[in-house]
C-alpha cells in the first residue's frame, strides 16, 4: 500500500527586514530569488530582481530615518508576485526625467517600463512612512 503524500502550498507572504545600507540590496534581491524559486515563479526572477532593486534602492538612498528598517514582502497572487518595500519616511518617490548624462534618476521610470502603468504605486502606511509596492506577473509586466 502507497503511503499517501501530502504536500502544503508555499506561504504566500515572505517578510524580511533589512538595515538602510546598499548591502541590503543585494540580500534582498537573493532572498526573492530563492522566494520565487520555491513558488515556481523561477521566471519572473530576472524581472522581479529588476524592480525590487531599484524599490530597494530608492529606499536606502532617500529614506534614511536613523534607528529605522526597510521592510520588504513579497506576496503571491495568481500567477505573479507583489513586491512590497516599506520604510519609514513620508516622502513619496517621484518618477524623474533624467537627461541623457545623468547617472541618476531613472529607477521609478525603469520600473514603469518593466511592469506597466497601474503596476506599481505608492501606499501610506498605518502609522509612520509609505511602502511602495510593484506587480509582476508570468508573460511579464504588471496586471
Amino acid at each position: 500500500m502507497e503511503t499517501p503524500v501530502v504536500t502544503t502550498p508555499p506561504e504566500p507572504l515572505v517578510a524580511s527586514y533589512w538595515a538602510c545600507t546598499p548591502r541590503s540590496v543585494s540580500r534582498a534581491r537573493h532572498c526573492l530569488r530563492a522566494v520565487l524559486w520555491k513558488w515556481g515563479l523561477g521566471d519572473l526572477a530576472e524581472v522581479a530582481e529588476l524592480v525590487l532593486t531599484e524599490l530597494v534602492t530608492n529606499s536606502v538612498q532617500h529614506a534614511r530615518v536613523r534607528g529605522r528598517l526597510i521592510e520588504t514582502r513579497f506576496v503571491r497572487e495568481g500567477e505573479g508576485v507583489r513586491l512590497e518595500v516599506h520604510d519609514a519616511s513620508s516622502r513619496r518617490p517621484e518618477v524623474h526625467r533624467a537627461g541623457a548624462d545623468d547617472e541618476r534618476g531613472r529607477g521609478l521610470a525603469l520600473v514603469d517600463a518593466l511592469v506597466g502603468p497601474g503596476s506599481w504605486g505608492v501606499s501610506e502606511r498605518d502609522g509612520v512612512g509609505k511602502l511602495v509596492w510593484a506587480y509582476v506577473a508570468v508573460g511579464g509586466g504588471g496586471t
